[in-house]
């Protein structure tokens, strides 16, 4: 096995919501070979990759445990809402391969063409950005999982009006932050104007099944939405019953002063 052809490493992290790709770019450019493509930074060093994508994604190639932890640091200092639990998948890769696919989580890449590890990275970037939705869905559905099993044995949610407008607040984040990054998960643009790329991310996009999960994600969507619905029914009714009250004890009010008018 030549040089090349021997086993190295690959990880994709999901560190944040956003990167502020601008402000890295102008940090970077003046200690490091950099690309700008399509909005993601590719940095290249000697047979090492990494790509840095604004949906708060990087995919290292070869790259060092300290040279990754230099970069995340220096990512994080231009991210949005970094992530509490860093999202973080482990690969194996060779270069100069007879042909580029991926078996058992080992990639086998054709040339050192950096076009053609950006076009895999894509794939890899949206896994690991797929995996943070993923949780942060699957978190939101367990923590609020009583609210329908209240219901259900009790007949109401046993929480008060504010707690539930705060559940509905969380709710309704979740879902927006995941539906308004939903076409990120669709075949990048940058295939438009490298079509003969396309079929390097396909092989990662079908491995990792980014198209299966995403519908998947689109059912859990589904159960929050379902979530956030019955919590604002129940806001609705209670304000109801509140209303209601009131306009009871305003005529029993107005009767009762009718009748002392009439006693007295």
């Amino acid at each position: 096995m030549s040089e090349t052809q021997s086993i190295k490493e690959c990880t994709a992290f999901c560190l944040a919501q956003r990167f502020d790709i601008s402000a890295l770019a102008k940090l970077l450019s003046d200690s490091t070979l950099i690309r700008i493509i399509k909005g993601a930074l590719l940095i290249e060093d000697d047979h090492s990759w990494s790509v840095i994508f604004a949906y708060g994604a990087v995919v290292h190639w070869n790259v060092s445990t300290e040279q990754q932890i230099k970069l995340h640091q220096l990512l994080l200092t231009h991210a949005d809402h970094p992530l509490d639990a860093i999202e973080e998948d482990n690969f194996t890769f060779s270069l100069n391969c007879p042909a580029t696919r991926i078996v058992e989580d080992h990639i086998e890449i054709e040339s050192s063409d950096p076009i053609l590890i950006f076009s895999l990275s894509q794939g890899m970037a949206q896994s690991i950005k797929l995996a943070s939705f993923e949780t942060n869905a699957i978190t939101t559905i367990n923590n609020t999982s009583y609210i329908p099993r209240s219901l259900a044995e009790n007949g109401r949610i046993k929480l008060s009006r504010h707690n539930i407008a705060k559940i509905r607040g969380q709710l309704f984040l979740t879902k927006s932050d995941i539906i308004l990054n939903y076409d990120l998960l669709d075949t990048p643009d940058f295939f438009w104007e490298y079509p003969e790329y396309e079929s390097f991310y396909g092989v990662i996009a079908k491995y990792l099944e980014i198209a299966p999960r995403t519908e998947v994600l689109s059912k859990k969507l589904e159960t929050i939405h379902e979530l956030f619905e019955m919590l604002a029914d129940e806001q609705k009714h209670r304000h109801s019953s509140i209303l209601e009250w009131i306009i009871i004890w305003l005529i029993a009010i107005e009767i009762a002063m009718t009748l002392l008018d009439k006693i007295f």
